[in-house]
């Protein structure tokens, strides 16, 4: 046990006041200082370093029954996060360490190492693990090999394809000699798809009013994968296209989020039994036990230099909650992340 005299005696938090009606704004947080308790034998203290804002988040923010339980008022959020062990009273963390959790929002936080992974900076900077290599990574790997079964040769399109997810779902299906058509809705986040992913045939949704018929032009022989990160209009085009027993992969649907009502689209529906698609939601948590072998994939992957990954950056644990809300506008290229103190490593 550290018996620093300079150990923290405070932690500042998020904490969520109440619950967004429709997109969420600055005042549904607010950040407090609590009192840091000491560590008891077995456990150990973390200082956050990184922590990740994601879309899925959102629907915690809801009161109501999901995969995972709604985020509480009065209470800090929770995501995942790097930091730096800085006192341990646990044979198997050592100060010094830098260990994941789930724990974000939050300067520090103490555990008893249920669900902490130590990480390995020299694998790759610390952050890339909230990340390419972490779940991020994971959730697109595990789409297209576990829930698509992706066959090379075939045809896939990437919803949110410079997104967090999106971005590492092209990569792994061009690497699997896959033609790829990626959407985004930003120039930039388009020529970022062409000239660092390698992704060259990218639509632009907001400059076209047929979603539909510009995915027919670009894919005449049809789409066999359909990764949906985004639901609504996007998943109605792709079914229109959609090749008979195809696969709809999803993974999320940014665009319902924040409705106050229900959608109107997907109207094509029906689709799914003409064409005989298999349409499969999936939660990657639920695939932990492949996670070394997703681990073992990417970094090959990483070190031949066919997967790359663009990180946006906020600084300061104050700034989490606009980070957050950004991700609604598509404010974000690729992995968002706050930094809440300490270097990249």
């Amino acid at each position: 046990m550290s018996t620093d005299a300079s150990q923290p005696t405070q932690s500042r938090q998020i904490e969520l006041v109440s619950r967004p009606d429709g997109v969420p704004s600055p005042s549904n947080f607010r950040m407090e200082s609590v009192e840091l308790s000491p560590i008891a034998e077995g456990e150990f203290l973390v200082k956050n370093q990184w922590m990740s804002v994601d879309p899925y988040m959102r629907g915690r923010m809801k009161d109501g029954d999901s995969y995972v339980p709604a985020f509480k008022i009065g209470e800090p959020l929770e995501g995942g996060c790097i930091g730096q062990v800085v006192e341990s009273r646990h044979k198997d963390y050592q100060e010094g360490e830098l260990v994941l959790g789930n724990l974000g929002w939050r300067e520090y936080w103490k555990s008893n190492g249920q669900g902490v992974t130590v990480v390995d900076p020299e694998l790759a900077p610390v952050q890339a693990f909230l990340g390419a290599l972490g779940m991020t990574g994971m959730t697109a790997w595990v789409g297209l090999n576990k829930i698509a079964e992706l066959q090379s040769g075939s045809t896939v399109f990437v919803s949110a394809a410079s997104g967090a997810v999106g971005s590492i779902v092209c990569q792994l299906a061009k690497a699997k000699d896959c033609r790829v058509i990626g959407s985004a809705g930003k120039p930039k986040k388009i020529d970022w798809l062409r000239e660092k992913a390698g992704i060259e045939t990218v639509i632009n949704y907001k400059q076209t009013d047929d979603l539909g018929g510009e995915l027919t032009r670009l894919a005449p022989d049809g789409i066999d994968v359909y990764f949906d990160n985004v639901g609504s209009d996007h998943l109605e085009a792709a079914l229109d296209v959609m090749n008979d027993f195809g696969c709809c992969v999803e993974c999320g649907m940014i665009a319902t989020y924040n409705a106050t009502d229900p959608p109107a689209a997907p109207r094509n529906l029906f689709k799914v039994i003409a064409k005989r698609i298999r349409m499969q939601g999936f939660i990657v948590m639920d695939h932990m036990d492949a996670r070394q072998q997703f681990i073992q994939e990417m970094a090959a992957l990483v070190k031949a230099g066919k997967v790359v990954w663009e990180e946006t950056v906020t600084e300061g644990l104050e700034h989490a909650p606009e980070a957050f809300i950004g991700l609604f506008d598509g404010d974000n290229l690729g992995k968002q992340l706050v930094r809440i103190s300490g270097d990249s490593a």
